[in-house]
């Protein structure tokens, strides 16, 4: 942005600070608080909701994985899960076609009809 831009755009916001009664300090405070929920957040959605990890998993956390989403796809600034979610494994070592061209082979779209 050139000096000029910039210029006009602080002369805006300053006017517009002043028709509605904010003071630099409000600003300051907001930014402040801010900044503080932004380090204490570890998950966010993508509507916007956020989680701290502690305390109870909130309603649009627990749907998301119930519906197969890991929470690590929610994590902000690479947070790692409070409580690892014990998930229900699979015994691959018994299944006979595990590793076999069975289960490594790709299907094109001509194989698909």
């Amino acid at each position: 942005m050139d000096e000029r831009k910039r210029d006009s755009m602080v002369a805006y916001l300053r006017r517009r600070m002043t028709e509605f009664g904010i003071e630099p300090d409000d600003l300051a405070a907001a930014i402040a608080r801010d900044q503080i929920q932004q380090k204490s957040t570890k998950y966010r959605s993508a509507a916007g909701e956020t989680w701290s990890g502690e305390g109870e998993m909130p309603q649009w956390l627990k749907q998301a994985i119930s519906a197969g989403q890991s929470i690590e796809h929610f994590a902000v600034n690479g947070a790692a899960p409070s409580a690892p979610t014990a998930r229900p494994g699979v015994d691959w070592s018994q299944d006979p076609f595990a590793g076999g061209r069975l289960a490594t082979v790709q299907l094109s779209t001509s194989d698909t009809r």
